[in-house]
This record gives C-alpha cells, sequence and structure tokens, in this order.
C-alpha cells in the first residue's frame, strides 16, 4: 500500500499547513529590479516613512520651523554673500528669490542623499532579522524629505508674491520635475547606501562629497556665468537641468530642453548604475552590516 505521504509535495501541504512553501535564496549574478516585489511590501514602505516622518518632528524644539528655517537662513547668507559681496549676477532676477528656486530642489536632493545613504546602517537590525526588499529603506528616507520640500514650496511662492514674480503656466510642470529630482536622488542614494554598508568611511566621504557637488551645480550662479563653449559639461551634472527647469517653472522663462534632457539622461543613467549595484550586493547586507 502506498504511503499516505509518498508525494513530497502532498507531505509538504501537510507539515507547514499551506499551499505553498517558500524558499528565499540569494539570486547569482546580476538582476533587474523587481517592481512586483516592491509592490507587494508597499505597506512597509509607508510605515518606514511615516517612522521617519514621526521622528523628524516629534520632540524636536523647532519641528517644522526647520523647514522654513534651513532655506530661508541659506538663501538669506548666499544673497550677502554672493549676491551682494561677490556681485554673482542673476540673469536680471532678484538674487533672493534666483537663489531660493535653486535651493528648493538641491536642498531636498542633500537631504535625501544624506538621509539615504546611512539609512542601511541605521537600520541594521531589521536588515539583520527580516527578510524584505532592502530598496524600501533608502526609498523611504528619500520619501520622508518632501515633507520639508512642501513647506519650503510654500515658503518660495510667498517670495515671488513679495519680489512682485508672477505666476505662471510653467509651475504645471513642477511635479515632473520633483519626479526628476526623486529620480536622481534615489539613483544616488541607493549606490551610496549599498558602498557605506561595504566600505564604513564612505560616512565621512558623502558629506564632503554633497558640500562639493553644490558648487559644481548652479546653486548659488546662473548657467550664464561659464563660457558657454563649457555649458555642456555643466549639464552632465545631473542636478543642474533640474535646478535650471526649477527656475524656469518658478521664475516664467523658457525652459532650456536640450540641456535639461542632457542632465535628464544622466540622472537615468546614475539610476540604474545605483540601483544595479544595490541589487548585486544586497544578499550580503546581513552578513556585513
Amino acid at each position: 500500500m502506498e504511503s499516505k505521504h509518498s508525494n513530497p509535495e502532498t507531505l509538504q501541504n501537510d507539515v507547514f499547513d499551506h499551499e505553498y512553501l517558500t524558499v528565499i535564496e540569494p539570486a547569482k549574478g546580476w538582476r533587474a529590479l523587481d517592481f512586483k516585489e516592491l509592490w507587494a511590501y508597499r505597506e512597509l514602505f509607508w510605515v518606514l516613512t511615516l517612522r521617519d516622518i514621526k521622528v523628524r518632528y516629534k520632540q524636536t524644539v523647532l519641528g517644522v520651523v526647520w523647514a522654513v528655517l534651513q532655506p530661508v537662513l541659506t538663501m538669506f547668507i548666499f544673497t550677502i554673500v554672493f549676491g551682494g559681496l561677490a556681485k554673482i549676477p542673476s540673469d536680471g532676477y532678484p538674487y533672493a528669490i534666483f537663489v531660493f528656486a535653486a535651493l528648493l530642489p538641491w536642498t531636498f536632493f542633500a537631504n535625501a542623499v544624506s538621509t539615504s545613504s546611512t539609512s542601511l546602517i541605521t537600520a541594521s537590525n531589521m536588515v539583520s532579522k527580516v527578510y524584505f526588499p532592502r530598496l524600501i529603506i533608502p526609498l523611504s528616507s528619500i520619501g520622508s524629505g518632501l515633507v520639508d520640500l512642501a513647506i519650503s514650496t510654500l515658503v518660495l511662492f510667498a517670495l515671488m508674491i513679495w519680489f512682485g514674480v508672477g505666476w505662471s503656466l510653467n509651475l504645471l510642470l513642477i511635479p515632473v520635475l520633483l519626479a526628476a529630482v526623486i529620480f536622481t536622488a534615489l539613483g544616488v542614494g541607493t549606490l551610496l547606501s549599498a558602498l557605506t554598508v561595504a566600505y564604513r568611511d564612505f560616512r565621512f566621504v558623502v558629506p564632503f562629497m554633497v558640500q562639493i557637488w553644490m558648487y559644481a551645480t548652479p546653486v548659488v550662479y546662473p548657467v550664464s556665468l561659464v563660457p558657454e563653449k563649457w555649458q555642456w559639461l555643466l549639464f552632465l551634472n545631473p542636478m543642474t537641468g533640474v535646478i535650471e527647469a526649477f527656475r524656469s517653472a518658478f521664475l516664467d522663462r523658457p525652459f532650456d530642453l536640450p540641456s535639461i534632457g542632457i542632465s535628464l539622461l544622466m540622472s537615468m543613467v546614475i539610476f540604474i548604475v545605483g540601483v544595479a549595484y544595490f541589487e548585486r550586493v544586497e544578499r550580503r547586507f546581513a552578513d556585513i552590516i
């Protein structure tokens, strides 16, 4: 007589009382980003994002005020030093609003990169004990900065009224430009977060890199200040096109579509490289973190 459990699949179902047995094994070689898996863990993403937002604002002295003070104080200092003392041109616009329109996406990008680069180290207990798509961790750390960005945007709208800068239909492209900033920050952030797990000294490299990156980006100066024959090099920086597009949207000036296209192409390259490297080394995180 054949045993009741002679079928291995039947034995598996009886023992685990489940229709399927999922075996988690590390993938071999390079693998593509699994959007289906990320979508399956979307609730975890929201939980981590809300947690980061609460930590950012709960039991703090300044709280939401810091989201306003950081770009406003930076704008004030830049206006005095670069606009007043150094006499850097601002393409005919008041320097304060000229630099604030650039600080809006740059501050979000810089904070997102700095936070996401150390996000895996901060969440080491989760990474070493529970399985989930690790990409959710840097992604959620980037998402929490959207609150600061929204508050800063309201401040910029107020400055536009103060300086008499009219609103235009260009503002309708802000969501698209915001997606470009998030796209770039995610690519850089995931790459740096994976490197920081493997090489801990990257925690000290990232702040210096972000600071240098700001001066390589037209935040405090216009692109027109660079000789025209060298401007294409400036647009190889993915944040250059995004910042110029933000200025065009808020200051109602024409978009430089070819230059913006170059920067967006570089953003795509950085995103693909960053996520590909992250997925490549993700299997080792639990062992080395």
